[in-house]
Parts: C-alpha cells; sequence; structure tokens
C-alpha cells in the first residue's frame, strides 16, 4: 500500500498528534493549514513556541505559570493570605480567576494521585503545600481538585494531612459535573462551587 502522504507532511501529522486535545483529523487539518498560510505566520508561530519555552515558568511558591520567580498572584498583597486554593493544574486557576469569586491564594499540585499511571504524593507538590502551611497563618484550604477518581483520591489524601495540622480544609461544592475538568466549567458553575464550598471531615 503506497504512502497517502509524503515522510515530511506525516511527521508534521504525527508530531501535532501528540499535542492533548489534537486527534488524527484535527493534526491533519493543521498540518494542511500550516501549508497553505503565509510563510510569516509560521516564523511567527515558531517563535511564540521558542520564546514561550524559553521564558515561561513555574512560580517558586505556589507552581503557577509565570515569566517571573515569583507569580502576579502571590506577590500581590491585596490578595487574602489566609486562604489557600490546592488545583490540579496551572491552567485551572484562570478558571477559578474568571468567577472573581476568589481572592486568595493557589497552591499547583503539578496533577493527581493516579497509581495506575504510576503517579503517587511524592510525584506532585504537596511537600511545598505543607511547608507552605507550617510557615504561614493559613485558616482555610480550599481543595479544588477535578471531580473525578483521580482528583477525589487527592482530595482526601490531602484532607488528612491537613488534619494532621488542624487547617480546616474545604472541598467545592456541587455543580461541577463528576468527570468533567475545572478549565472547561463555566463561570456560574464555578462561581457557585466556591461559595457552595463543603468542609471536610
Amino acid at each position: 500500500m503506497s504512502q497517502i502522504f509524503t515522510e515530511a507532511l506525516q511527521n508534521l501529522i504525527d508530531a501535532l498528534g501528540k499535542m492533548p486535545g489534537v486527534g488524527p483529523k484535527s493534526a491533519q487539518r493543521i498540518a494542511f493549514w500550516v501549508l497553505q498560510t503565509e510563510e510569516e505566520n509560521i516564523k511567527a508561530l515558531a517563535q511564540a513556541l521558542q520564546t514561550a519555552k524559553e521564558t515561561v515558568h513555574f512560580c517558586e511558591i505556589c507552581g503557577n505559570i509565570t515569566e517571573n520567580p515569583v507569580c502576579a498572584i502571590c506577590s500581590d498583597p491585596r490578595r487574602d493570605q489566609s486562604l489557600i486554593c490546592v488545583v490540579e493544574e496551572a491552567k485551572d486557576i484562570p478558571a477559578l480567576e474568571r468567577t472573581r469569586s476568589y481572592r486568595g491564594l493557589y497552591h499547583v499540585l503539578g496533577g493527581a494521585i493516579d497509581p495506575i499511571n504510576g503517579i503517587g504524593p511524592d510525584q506532585l507538590r504537596i511537600k511545598g503545600l505543607m511547608e507552605r502551611l507550617q510557615n504561614s497563618e493559613i485558616k482555610e484550604v480550599i481543595i479544588a481538585t477535578d471531580p473525578n477518581i483521580e482528583g477525589e483520591a487527592t482530595a482526601a489524601y490531602l484532607s488528612r494531612l491537613l488534619a494532621t495540622l488542624e487547617i480546616p480544609a474545604s472541598r467545592l461544592a456541587s455543580g461541577l459535573p463528576v468527570g468533567g475538568d475545572l478549565e472547561y466549567a463555566d463561570e456560574i458553575t464555578l462561581g457557585r462551587a466556591l461559595e457552595g464550598r463543603r468542609f471536610l471531615d
């Protein structure tokens, strides 16, 4: 059977297909866009990718994305220093910020506990969270992990750790669909979930 695409085009499609959320058909559409668009657009895209990779990194305090050692949220004195909202990924923070219902700090775990894929507590930024809690006057930790099996397991693990420090822990309230991701939730649903959060036993 003859090859449908040239080797270079197939390599491009394969590379694009490795991106999250990009399936085979989407990879083909993007690849053909690359072939058809102006060369200036490709150069701009390549430069943007290179610049982002070189300049964007994770906040040394919370793990949010930033171009500075400390992100804008951690360095903002107007934020409520007594609240920390724990999320799985940095991409979850913009979703919560859009609700305008939360003005505290964040802590990014870098994922969720997932034994099947070899991700345990030691692979997450849980140690950093515990260090932050021991060196500050935190009055509440809001656990905003995704409402799926991995997220619930992570929330249960964190609640046990927080109980040893006698720090109140709450979980986002109902309204978020089970099995969903925070980044895809709308502002109203997230806002209600924040306002109706419940404390964990």
